[in-house]
């Protein structure tokens, strides 16, 4: 059964960093695109960052576009998310999704991923 796995959360002041990890289990992700979602409270799910299938393309949302970089690893089965210049708003649970079957226009709309992650909490305070 496919299972995702998030670590890395921590509470941080603004400007800091950090680096979100997604340990994928129990097939081989490669062919699917996998991405990074967060929830604020109160807050829709927004997307933040995707890797399309094989990690030929990358993603993200306007807001943390220049400070965030997502990598992947197709050997090790791992997305990792670094977080650079962290701001209050960047505060929330951080989710790992993956999906075989989305393709480019829905990339960013969580409801079309099957698989997700228990997500790992992320506190931006001064």
């Amino acid at each position: 059964q496919a299972q995702l796995v998030e670590s890395g959360g921590g509470l941080v002041q603004p400007g800091d960093s950090l680096r979100l990890s997604c340990a994928a289990s129990g097939r081989t992700f490669s062919p699917y695109t996998m991405a990074w979602f967060r929830q604020a409270p109160g807050k829709e799910r927004e997307f933040v960052a995707a890797s399309s299938r094989y990690g030929t393309h990358t993603y993200y949302a306007d807001s943390v576009k220049g400070r965030f970089t997502i990598y992947r690893d197709k050997a090790k089965n791992t997305l990792d998310l670094q977080m650079d210049s962290l701001k209050p708003e960047d505060t929330g649970v951080y989710y790992c999704a993956a999906d075989r079957q989305i393709i480019t226009s829905y990339i960013r709309d969580h409801r079309q991923y099957d698989h997700w992650g228990q997500g790992t909490q992320v506190a931006v305070s001064p």
